[in-house]
């Protein structure tokens, strides 16, 4: 029993000592390294939230999707094709207005006269001198047959042709119709296909039974009483040329291409001799078949007047070719009538003109003295000497 208890108790002191003997650290596993790491972590976040606040939530509302019906949307806009530009025809006129003898005017029988049409260009070739103005059909009044045009005249623009003729012996109304030709020959007329026309009324002089001594009294026994001095009254005169028709200043200067109108003392003219009264110096526009003229202030013709003037090329003139004519508005009338027409050239002599104012007795008459150029007006200075009315 003794030695039971010895040898345990031998056993208890051994189990004591190595209890108190060193040992090696122990290394821990993956999985108790991952688990102490979780525990940090938890407890750390753990602790953050008792201190955290969370944000205001916000509400985001969206708006509810509208739908159009299909009937409310506006139809994709239509892109219309470009306009097709079609160019007009080469050759087309446009009439513009009477510049002399409007229609229906009143002539006497075989009165010379001028008529002039303004028309306007109205395609895409350019006229020229190529270009001419021939009769179409109706009566002719003593013109030629054809007349080329007078310059250049681009689309667009106007022109003033004029041809001269003589009226109808004949008693009614007469109409000539005219086209324009080109140079290939082709004849056309006016945008609706028709031809432009003069038209004029002849009518047969009234026979009063006065004896021709009175009817035309001769410069050495009537005529001694100065009743009216165009040349005196120049500016008194509305001056225009054409064409175009434009006015023109009075009194004007020499050589103007505008054309000009001037007062000269005593002007030698071209049959060498002064003319020893003083005179209206004119000169058309500087264009071929160019036109000048002065209207004057309204008068009132006594019973017994006459009209008086020399007229012919100034010297120097050696290429004057011209046409005068005495015209006249009578009453108000915006009818233009001629008294009478001379076709002067520098052939060394000159007209005097001595003109009974009868018919126009009593009535307010506007002179119109009109000098018309034959071609070229180059050298046209065309002279109205001592021109006046007398009684």
């Amino acid at each position: 029993m003794k030695t039971w208890r010895v040898v345990l108790s031998l056993v208890l002191l051994l189990v004591l000592a190595a209890c108190n003997l060193p040992r090696a650290p122990k290394t821990p596993s993956s999985d108790q390294v991952l688990t102490s790491s979780a525990s940090t972590v938890e407890a750390q976040l753990t602790e953050h939230a008792k201190t955290f606040s969370p944000p205001e939530t916000t509400t985001l509302t969206i708006p509810p999707t509208v739908t159009l019906p299909a009937s409310t949307l506006p139809p994709p806009p239509t892109v219309a094709p470009p306009p097709t530009s079609v160019p007009p025809p080469c050759d087309r006129i446009t009439f513009v207005a009477d510049i002399t003898i409007p229609d229906g005017t009143a002539l006497a029988p075989a009165q010379a006269f001028t008529k002039t049409w303004r028309l306007q260009n109205a395609g895409s070739c350019t006229w020229n001198s190529s270009y001419a103005v021939v009769f179409d059909s109706g009566n002719q009044m003593g013109a030629q047959s054809a007349y080329s045009l007078p310059g250049t005249v681009a689309p667009g623009q106007t022109v003033d042709i004029s041809i001269n003729m003589t009226a109808p012996t004949t008693p009614g109304s007469h109409r000539g119709y005219w086209r324009l030709r080109n140079p290939s020959g082709v004849v056309f007329g006016l945008t609706n296909g028709s031809a432009f026309y003069v038209d004029i009324k002849v009518i047969a002089p009234t026979v009063t039974g006065t004896p021709p001594a009175t009817a035309t009294p001769t410069a050495t026994t009537a005529g001694t009483t100065l009743v009216y001095d165009f040349v005196t009254n120049f500016c008194a005169a509305q001056w225009e040329t054409s064409p175009p028709t434009a006015s023109i200043p009075c009194p004007g200067v020499n050589d103007d291409p505008e054309g000009f109108v001037v007062q000269i003392g005593n002007p030698t003219m071209e049959n060498g001799s002064a003319a020893g009264k003083p005179a209206i110096q004119t000169h058309p526009k500087w264009v071929d078949n160019g036109v000048i003229q002065g209207k004057y202030p309204p008068l009132i013709i006594a019973s017994g007047s006459r009209f008086r003037a020399t007229i012919g090329c100034l010297q120097g003139g050696a290429a004057c070719d011209v046409n005068y004519s005495l015209n006249y508005y009578a009453d108000g009338i915006p009818i233009l009538q001629t008294l009478g027409s001379w076709h002067e050239v520098y052939d060394g002599s000159v007209v005097n003109l001595d003109l009974p104012l009868n018919t126009l007795a009593g009535k307010s008459v506007q002179f119109v003295l009109m000098v018309h150029a034959n071609g070229s007006s180059a050298q046209d200075w065309a002279l109205w000497v001592d021109a006046k009315i007398v009684k």
